[in-house]
């Protein structure tokens, strides 16, 4: 009879919290530098873009020390009343970080948008290059030159949230990688990454028609349009880091790789049932009820767990395994054997 082969288990080591953590510190460094330089630009020239993107990056940095604080409170030891230890927090930190990218990003292009339409509906003109009429003479192309030199940190930030991320992706396209991972770090920062990248280019548009036409209405749609960039990317976010608090089952391959190891452990007939739940990143609980030969003294049983825990963890070497294993007798093959005896009997 041929043996089915089981698919290569998504591994998560050291090394993929690692580069979480080093992605969140380069877009943290580079979205607090572009923040700076963002306030500096609204401050001269008076663009709402720009201070909707300021307000972006602010709101992105703010995240990122969220995401950082949330890495370290889940390294804390459990204690009696958290025995499955903190782990979770990192999802708790994620899913903070989904509000604040909504309210703080979100929700302030907006209310920026429709408070620069009436500003600059009130105003007899409106000329970008004339002071007197809520524009600037002297520092028009200070917000082209600022979004550019975004544009190009962003991008090194988001290569290096790619680069780190490449290694865990594996052969899974990034819709599944970003849907689908247990470490919520890699995917927050290529989304907000991703959104920043996207919104420094409507930016750069709404601005410079804003300067080639002197119509503030391209001004008004980039800030709306980043707006609502934001709360579709905090939508998005809330609804992945909700499903990893409710709780979310090992990955597929995982579930396969320590189903198929329990089995082939010395004594295991079967598995009866088993249960996987993520307690955090890297720490799953399993819950597996196999069946064992009715014969066997209690020494053998106890061996037969032990030798399907060992077995288990050593199928997934890169998650720390919390493991409950409950030996029963295979009544559903013995009930097959008695229906098939009483079937064949005399009549």
């Amino acid at each position: 009879m041929s043996r089915k082969v089981h698919p290569p288990i998504v591994k998560v080591t050291s090394m993929s919290v690692d580069g979480g953590t080093k992605a969140v510190v380069a877009a943290l460094l580079a979205n607090t530098g572009i923040a700076v330089t963002k306030f500096v630009a609204f401050a001269l020239t008076g663009m709402s873009s720009m201070l909707a993107e300021a307000i972006h990056s602010v709101a992105d940095s703010g995240n990122q020390g969220l995401l950082l604080l949330g890495g370290k409170r889940a390294k804390r030891a459990a204690t009696p009343e958290h025995p499955f230890g903190f782990g979770r927090e990192r999802y708790v930190y994620a899913f903070i970080v989904s509000i604040v990218l909504f309210s703080v990003g979100g929700l302030f292009a907006l209310y920026e948008a429709y408070h620069k339409w009436h500003e600059t509906q009130a105003l007899a003109a409106y000329d970008p290059f004339d002071d007197a009429l809520g524009g600037s003479t002297r520092w028009w192309w200070v917000p082209v030159v600022v979004l550019v030199v975004a544009i190009v940190l962003e991008s090194l930030s988001f290569r290096t949230a790619i680069r780190e991320s490449n290694p865990l992706r594996g052969t899974r396209k990034w819709n599944e990688f970003v849907r689908s991972a247990k470490a919520p770090e890699l995917p927050v920062i290529l989304l907000e990454d991703f959104a920043a990248l996207i919104g420094l280019v409507l930016a750069l548009l709404g601005v410079g028609l804003t300067l080639l036409t002197k119509n503030p209405v391209f001004d008004v749609a980039g800030t709306a349009c980043i707006g609502l960039l934001l709360i579709a990317v905090a939508i998005f976010l809330a609804v992945e880091m909700k499903s990893l608090l409710v709780g979310e089952s090992a990955t597929p391959r995982n579930q396969e790789a320590i189903v198929a190891a329990i089995e082939q452990a010395p004594g295991v007939l079967r598995i009866i049932h088993m249960k996987t739940l993520h307690l955090g990143p890297e720490e799953v609980l399993v819950g597996v009820k196999v069946a064992v030969p009715g014969a066997a003294p209690g020494t053998e049983i106890a061996a037969t767990i032990d030798a399907a825990e060992a077995a288990a963890r050593a199928a997934a070497p890169g998650l720390t395994l919390v493991m409950y294993v409950e030996a029963d007798l295979d009544r559903h093959d013995h009930a097959s054997r008695s229906s098939a005896t009483v079937a064949d009997g005399p009549a």
